[in-house]
């Protein structure tokens, strides 16, 4: 690994609504300020599908994502080392942060042990064998060179008895320890995974364990993994009376449009979800009424743009009736032009919020669009 100049990352709460409590803040990285609450596009493989580097430009993203899971397996951490970095393998100079892939090695992965010192796992890929462990994560994470990086942990699936939920909670708080003692790169940032499942006092327990530990920011485990929503924001509202107010927190692996609101009204400062890419390629649309799926037969003959107020480049060059007719030709330019405007739709709307916080309205107005239909 190169040597690096060490950095201060601080994070700062500007305000918080006099409302709804939401807060406002900024975190400062390596790769310039990050405005919060923020939703970040998922870039997996080194790329947000169907977007060139410009294009996430045109949408305003300020900060995006890369999984450690993936670019281990392929093209490998030593060549992205060898080109400088993700931030050069990649032609993308803001922030980036990468998920440890401990998602990744627990579902989509074929585990064959889960120890102690680590997890051996079968690639997704070629069923060839890999163990990861927490020093191994944090010398993959600091080759990749993001701004932020996560701690390795054990997300349990959904549903899991308490027996199960307690020994993947407590492995992820031994692991973090390992990770926080093998993360030596002092230009990256490293959060720790707050998990614990559906049970209130292990979230509790959780987020108590690992904001003791004192990193710069923490991640929210664990979550959305097929619960029903309402639990999701109970577990929320149980552990943020325990989540320091001055470090950042980061709802992982969530982004529809009710649940970034939601998030945002639960004191939640950070997202990410590959729904808007992962619409995009299916012919979806989301809007401020709802989604959009472009191949009914009802958007053949609407000659308008998705939102008439949206500013994209999508919506403002082309018509439902003609993101129809690409979808149905299976043309790529309609993935990307879908996965434009929902990328823009979303991070307009966290534009949206940050403004409503700061003029104390943001109760107001999340009530406003969940009540019109803003969900996925």
């Amino acid at each position: 690994m190169e040597q690096t100049t060490p950095f201060d990352f601080k994070f700062e709460v500007k305000h918080v609504c006099k409302q709804s409590g939401a807060r406002l803040g900024v975190l400062h990285t390596p790769h310039g300020d990050i405005d919060t609450p923020i939703f970040m596009p998922v870039g997996t493989q080194a790329t947000v599908k169907a977007m060139t580097p410009r294009d996430l430009l045109d949408v305003h993203a300020n900060i995006i994502l890369g999984n450690t899971y993936h670019l281990y397996l392929r093209p490998g951490h030593k060549l992205v080392a060898e080109a400088g970095g993700l931030h050069k393998f990649m032609h993308w100079d803001r922030p980036i942060l990468t998920d440890s892939g401990g998602f990744q090695v627990f579902s989509l992965a074929k585990i064959n042990d889960i120890q102690e010192n680590g997890v051996l796992f079968r690639s997704h890929i070629d069923g060839s064998k890999h163990f990861f462990t927490p020093e191994s994560v944090m010398e993959i994470e600091q080759s990749l060179g993001a701004d932020i990086a996560m701690c390795f942990d054990e997300c349990a699936p959904y549903p899991s008895d308490r027996a199960y939920t307690i020994a993947a909670m407590e492995r992820t708080h031994r692991w973090a320890e390992r990770c926080k003692n093998a993360h030596t790169r002092p230009d990256q940032a490293l959060f720790g995974i707050v998990q614990g499942g559906m049970f209130p006092d292990l979230r509790i327990e959780s987020a108590k364990t690992i904001t003791a530990m004192d990193f710069p920011g923490f991640g929210i485990g664990g979550l959305s993994v097929g619960e029903p929503k309402q639990v999701m924001y109970d577990m929320l509202e149980t552990m943020m009376p325990y989540m320091p107010e001055h470090k950042p927190r980061y709802l992982m692996g969530v982004g529809s449009p009710d649940c970034l609101l939601e998030g945002v009204l639960r004191g939640v400062d950070m997202f990410d979800c590959v729904l808007q890419t992962r619409a995009g390629r299916n012919g979806m649309a989301l809007t401020r009424h709802g989604r959009m799926t472009l191949k009914n037969a009802k958007y053949e003959h609407e000659f308008t743009p998705l939102e008439e107020d949206c500013d994209c480049y999508c919506c403002q060059n082309f018509t439902r009736a003609y993101l129809r007719h690409l979808g149905k030709e299976k043309e790529i330019l309609g993935a990307q032009l879908l996965t434009m405007h929902n990328l823009r739709f979303s991070l307009k709307l966290m534009e949206d919020v940050r403004l409503a916080i700061a003029e104390d309205r943001f109760g107001d107005f999340a009530r406003e669009l969940l009540e019109q239909g803003i969900y996925d």
